[in-house]
């Protein structure tokens, strides 16, 4: 099956964001490839050189993709460090990630010297893993997790692990004896979203990402860019930033995003100072019995690398895969090649020590 491509600079997404719309809508939608998240993620993070592309079997299947060249050789689909995903979308009755001539046609629409396509993260439940050929790699990149809605949320519950549920207890037992009160709220009118922004960069300013320069501010990047999701997202009812409070101390947030019945916990962050309890372990435990009332929702998407809290609250773990394709097999072959080389002259690192990025 033959694949036709047209390709028109990012430049030009809005005019084009009601086809990536439709096209993320036909296959397993998602809130990461909605051109409300998409279309900011290229105005705050692309280069300016990236290049739309639109696949059409001519028979209903289409793909669409953000697409940016590295050097004169090798193309990426957009995937910045803020999206857990690649910018690629694909109808459900199209194959193009397996279509190996499809891809190798593409590269060659997108230069002469263009000699191989990485797409990096490509979520399984979004588009299937391809099989490998001599053109095409697949790899493994990060475990994931969610949480099916389906039944009760006493039943989910009940579910979860002894310690969890006793853990959760005993904290809010805790918090009575100290006379703390817990409140929590959440934040879906646009009009809030520039406050409620301000205050998650607040908490992740006070926190180890701060030394990293990775912390989100109102007045960086990072803010802007989820001030302008939240905006646009809260605009349409699909914005929800939930957060906790120990009296009237913030103490926990979750920003998240919702679309096609999945919400996706995009960022959290809690109060690092606070010890003996866990508050996004309490605002989680507040906020997902109402989720599964009322049944508006099919799962809530955690992404990130699975650690060992995510297990607290799901075991679904699948595995997030990486694909090259190349233009021809013997690109392949080199390049194979190189990475021996790499790999058996890079020293040996010792693993580091497990970290958590949560508070549980």
């Amino acid at each position: 099956m033959t694949v036709q491509w047209t390709i028109v600079d990012a430049s030009d997404f809005a005019a084009s964001a009601a086809r990536w719309d439709a096209l993320n809508d036909a296959g397993t939608p998602s809130p990461l490839l909605h051109s409300d998240f998409i279309g900011p993620a290229l105005a705050h993070f692309g280069s300016g050189g990236e290049k739309l592309v639109f696949g059409s079997d001519g028979e209903g299947g289409g793909v669409g993709a953000i697409v940016a060249r590295s050097g004169s050789l090798v193309a990426n689909v957009f995937q910045p460090s803020q999206a857990p995903i690649a910018a690629w979308v694909q109808h459900r009755a199209s194959n193009a990630l397996c279509d190996h001539d499809a891809l190798r046609a593409l590269a060659a629409r997108l230069g002469a010297t263009t000699m191989m396509i990485n797409i990096s993260q490509v979520d399984p439940e979004l588009v299937a893993r391809p099989d490998a050929s001599t053109s095409l790699a697949t790899s493994d990149s990060y475990d994931t997790g969610r949480v099916t809605i389906a039944g009760t949320f006493d039943a989910y519950w009940a579910a979860r692990g002894k310690n969890l549920r006793a853990n959760m207890k005993k904290q809010r037992n805790r918090l009575d004896a100290e006379g703390v009160a817990l409140r929590f709220d959440c934040v879906v009118d646009p009009a809030q979203v520039v406050d409620a922004i301000a205050d998650y960069g607040r908490l992740e300013t006070a926190s180890w990402k701060a030394s990293g320069g990775t912390a989100v501010s109102v007045d960086n990047a990072q803010g802007r860019f989820y001030r302008d999701v939240f905006e646009r997202f809260c605009a349409r009812g699909m914005g929800r930033i939930y957060r906790c409070f120990y009296d009237d101390r913030l103490a926990a947030m979750d920003l998240c995003i919702v679309h096609a019945g999945v919400l996706v916990i995009l960022k959290t962050s809690f109060d690092e100072t606070i010890k003996g309890t866990s508050p996004a372990f309490l605002m989680r435990h507040d906020y997902f019995p109402r989720i599964f009332e009322r049944q508006e929702l099919a799962r809530v998407e955690f992404y990130g690398r699975v650690m060992e809290w995510h297990t607290k609250w799901t075991q679904e773990i699948r595995t997030l895969y990486h694909v090259t394709a190349y233009r021809w097999p013997w690109v392949a072959k080199l390049d194979g090649l190189r990475r021996a080389r790499a790999q058996a002259a890079a020293p040996a690192v010792l693993a580091p020590a497990t970290t958590e990025s949560s508070d549980a």
